[in-house]
């Protein structure tokens, strides 16, 4: 794996420590957003920015990019949720909430986007699902949220539609994950011991059916949707901030690292600012790619697998093609993998 990556772009376009990244649905386009207030797209073949999308006035924390690569929502500092034109950078709507938007989500169908806002301040923690009119110019949006709810208990940190319309599943400060019912507001089912600490990340499967979480409790684990129950787990010695599943390959990649300053043991390894990928099945490490020089914040695959993404606290986003030695790569002997 350590000499398995071809070429590696690295994007400088953000001053600031990067929030999230996202492959379009093609993987042709990366989205980044950063601590900087800004929102970039780039090519994803060469590393080469297409545009930026401005107008927060804040942390831009999350984004996410409908599978028409149509529309762009963004969630920010600022107690803004916007909506951008991807083709031309337009912002055609915003939301303003009393609080901070910590994370955003397209559903399947495009039709509606799920997003978190911030307990703070004497507010609550709260869930909304906004339906995305996707006439005209995108510019005419309902103001008030379709659903809303607050969950009860822990904060939630991250969020996604599962595969049935209504039901969400949430990752939250705790450790615990959760499905909801949009509609009622109600926690369907959860999983209070999915992880010992705050959920940092989670990534859902193709289909939906199952789903990869991070935590600050060092390990990554792999749920499925409709129990919740804990498939595999992967456990590092450094807290990860990030967790992705790589398509048509049984490999998922984690990444995380402590501050220079938070680490009080100097090791070989100090600060652990690698792409680590290991085995979806038999839970062990395969490999391990360097690169940045802080810790790792978000990570996403290309959807056909071709390469990855990496977003830092250095401000970089570090693009790897992966080689013809990844593809033909068996570490465990032939054994094909059905997705």
């Amino acid at each position: 794996m350590r000499g398995s990556q071809r070429i590696v772009n690295n994007l400088a376009g953000h001053e600031r420590s990067l929030t999230q990244i996202r492959f379009n649905n093609e993987g042709d386009l990366l989205f980044s957003c950063s601590k900087d207030h800004v929102i970039n797209v780039w090519f994803s073949h060469n590393g080469e920015r297409l545009g930026t999308y401005d107008g927060h006035n804040g942390t831009v924390w999350t984004i996410d990019v409908d599978s028409q690569s149509k529309y762009l929502v963004s969630g920010s500092a600022d107690n803004t949720l916007r909506l951008w034109n991807v083709s031309n950078g337009k912002c055609l709507y915003v939301w303003e909430f009393p609080t901070a938007v910590k994370r955003v989500a397209f559903s399947d169908d495009d039709e509606k986007v799920v997003c978190i806002t911030e307990q703070r301040m004497g507010h609550q923690g709260a869930v909304r699902v906004f339906k995305i009119n996707r006439d005209g110019d995108g510019t005419d949006q309902p103001h008030e949220p379709e659903h809303m709810f607050h969950p009860v208990g822990s904060k939630a940190t991250v969020c996604a539609f599962t595969y049935k319309p209504n039901l969400i599943v949430t990752g939250h400060e705790s450790g615990k994950v959760a499905l909801f019912d949009v509609v009622s507001g109600t926690e369907v089912l959860n999983n209070e011991r999915a992880h010992m600490d705050q959920v940092t990340d989670l990534q859902l499967s193709l289909d939906r059916t199952y789903f990869i979480t991070s935590s600050k409790d060092k390990t990554a684990r792999l749920h499925d949707m409709k129990t919740l129950r804990v498939l595999k787990a992967y456990s590092t010695e450094t807290p990860l901030n990030s967790a992705a599943l790589a398509p048509n390959k049984p490999y998922i990649l984690v990444g995380g690292g402590q501050e220079a300053m938070q680490v009080t043991t100097t090791s070989l390894r100090q600060g652990k600012f690698e792409t680590r990928f290991w085995h979806k099945i038999f839970e062990e490490e395969i490999g391990r790619v360097k690169g940045h020089f802080g810790p790792i914040n978000t990570i996403a695959v290309h959807p056909a697998g071709t390469c990855y993404a990496s977003g830092g606290e250095d401000g970089f986003v570090r693009v790897h093609h992966f080689d013809e030695s990844y593809f033909k790569a068996k570490p465990y002997g032939d054994l094909e993998i059905e997705d």
